[in-house]
């Protein structure tokens, strides 16, 4: 009998979104990964995307592979010539799709678009087989299982290893435009470092006007900064051996406590807590109470799609969760601040401060400002920039996102520093007048 196969504008919808799939989605770094396949009848299965120079090399190691066809269907009719793993270069979709369209019981592994690894016609007898090939081309490519027989169930446990080589013949398990995260994290480790121990130096010396908020930022430094040097260590590992060696767990748990505290910060910060208030409202306290279950929630996702991998049939959901979860928490941490603006346009018709309240009122709006430009720089603007450049300069991408990072904290920290007479704490008499005129056009300013 016939081998069988997907019908052609199943598979080439497949083929289609996959580009679109690579271009929107976080994708970990490649390193040596482990990956068990449990009957699964997907026709393509992405697992790893890497940046290759000319000589890498790519290994795909399976074992205790098996098969089961649909119940009308016997073992003997699969035919093992249509499952098995493939490269394929990013800049060559569009001519696999085009194929596929005009190219009867089209299947991807007889395209010459593709670089073949191994198919299920290579396996020993003990169901496993071990394939290398060297990438002659520099480009971006990715890896993936193709399965050409529709509703046959694959199982397997896969070993992929992806790596560039170096001039002292060294192997590089970062793709070729990551291979400068190590130095560029810890680079930015010391910025952080330099910028915890001057905030604890002018927290000592100010510490007649230190309040609560200003502990909190503190901590948020401490755990930016260990988040670094961990993504560092755990980038440098990976590069050098293929496995981040447990500095991954610490990652993640550090990036668990700074994503908590940087939302935190926000939310308090757009109260007036502490520096303002002493208590924080009712509807305050909601804000917090729905950003710090959610920033677990995101923070569960991200370890789910950085561990899992694309393999994996639950990693996008995963991905579209932080996605959701991000945008509700960025959107969450903008009402303390609106409140407050609100509040201080209230207070300077009642309480005869105008000077004062002008340059409060200033400084949120501002601190709004700012806030809205963060967020959208780092959550759509280098999403953006992340897929309109090249591969090989991937490492652009961090180094912007960082970038924007230190500039947020630069402001946050300066404008909200304890500072005996600070602008939003003190005003002379003298300019009560001219500010009075000023609050009465501040009328107009709608969020």
């Amino acid at each position: 009998m016939p081998p069988h196969h997907p019908n052609t504008p199943s598979l080439h919808h497949l083929l289609l979104l996959l580009p679109l799939l690579l271009s929107t989605l976080p994708l970990a770094h490649s390193e040596i990964k482990n990956t068990k396949i449990v009957a699964d009848a997907r026709n393509l299965i992405l697992f790893e995307q890497f940046g290759y120079v000319h000589g890498g090399h790519a290994v795909v190691s399976i074992k205790d592979v098996s098969w089961k066809p649909p119940p009308d269907r016997q073992k003997s009719d699969v035919n093992p010539t249509f499952m098995g793993f493939f490269l394929i270069r990013r800049t060559l979709f569009p001519g696999i799709m085009n194929e596929s369209l005009y190219t009867d019981r089209f299947c991807p592994l007889m395209s010459h678009f593709i670089v073949p690894i191994l198919t299920f016609q290579h396996l020993d007898a003990g169901s496993s087989c071990t394939r290398s090939v060297e990438v002659v081309n520099p480009d971006e490519y990715s890896l993936l299982f193709c399965n050409c027989q529709p509703d046959v169930e694959v199982t397997m446990e896969v070993r992929t290893e992806m790596y560039n080589m170096e001039e002292g013949g060294d192997k590089d398990y970062l793709p070729a435009g990551t291979t400068q995260l190590p130095k560029i994290y810890f680079t930015f480790f010391l910025v952080y470092l330099v910028f915890f121990v001057v905030w604890v130096f002018v927290c000592v010396k100010k510490r007649a006007a230190v309040d609560k908020i200003h502990m909190v930022m503190g901590a948020l430094l401490l755990f930016k900064g260990l988040k670094l040097v961990c993504a560092a260590e755990d980038t440098w590992y990976v590069k050098r051996t293929g496995t981040p060696h447990g500095w991954d767990v610490a990652f993640y748990a550090f990036g668990f406590f700074k994503g908590i505290l940087l939302f935190t910060v926000i939310a308090l910060i757009g109260t007036g807590w502490s520096f303002l208030k002493p208590y924080l409202q009712e509807r305050e306290k909601n804000v917090l109470m729905i950003v710090i279950p959610l920033q677990v929630i995101e923070n569960v996702a991200s370890v789910m799609i950085g561990e899992t991998g694309p393999a994996n049939i639950e990693w996008i959901t995963w991905n579209q969760i932080f996605l959701l979860v991000d945008i509700v928490c960025c959107c969450a941490v903008f009402f303390p601040i609106v409140w407050s603006i609100r509040s201080l346009r209230e207070a300077s018709k009642t309480d005869g401060k105008a000077a004062r309240n002008l340059q409060k009122l200033t400084l949120f709006k501002q601190f709004y400002m700012v806030v809205v430009c963060y967020l959208y720089f780092t959550r759509i603007v280098v999403s953006a920039f992340d897929s309109l450049l090249s591969y090989q300069y991937q490492w652009g991408v961090m180094l912007a996102e960082e970038g924007a990072s230190l500039a947020f904290y630069l402001f946050v920290f300066y404008n909200f520093r304890p500072v005996e007479r600070n602008p939003y704490l003190y005003i002379g008499d003298e300019e009560e007048e001219a500010a009075a005129g000023i609050l009465e056009m501040e009328e107009q300013f709608e969020l």
